[in-house]
């Protein structure tokens, strides 16, 4: 059974609400309730609408290392930090730092 938020959120896909807040918004459902590999594809959705969209970056990142994909959660966070740093957006930019560090003392 699938909640009802995401079921919801599904049903605007491709109206004029469509965009990256709402991937973005889907994305984040999914990766809550532990859907994972559906919430990677809704992230990559979301950035194909922004690539800046720095949250995108973030919360991809965590469900790829929650798939236990590693070099796929730091090449995110990576990019991540850079499209933050490019947008001005630096609290985004030193929480990815901080989980690319986690990981690379993890490795």
């Amino acid at each position: 059974m699938t909640d009802p938020l995401i079921d919801r959120l599904r049903a605007q896909v491709g109206g004029v609400r469509d965009g990256a807040l709402l991937r973005f918004s889907i994305g984040n459902a999914l990766l809550a309730d532990g859907q994972y590999e559906a919430a990677v594809h809704a992230f990559r959705e979301a950035l194909v609408f922004d690539p800046t969209y720095s949250a995108a970056w973030k919360l991809l990142g965590k469900a790829l290392l929650a798939m236990d994909n590693e070099d796929g959660a730091a090449h995110a966070w990576q990019q991540g930090i850079d499209a933050a740093t490019a947008r001005g957006d630096l609290q985004a930019s030193k929480e990815m730092a901080v989980f690319l560090n986690r990981l690379s003392r993890k490795r």
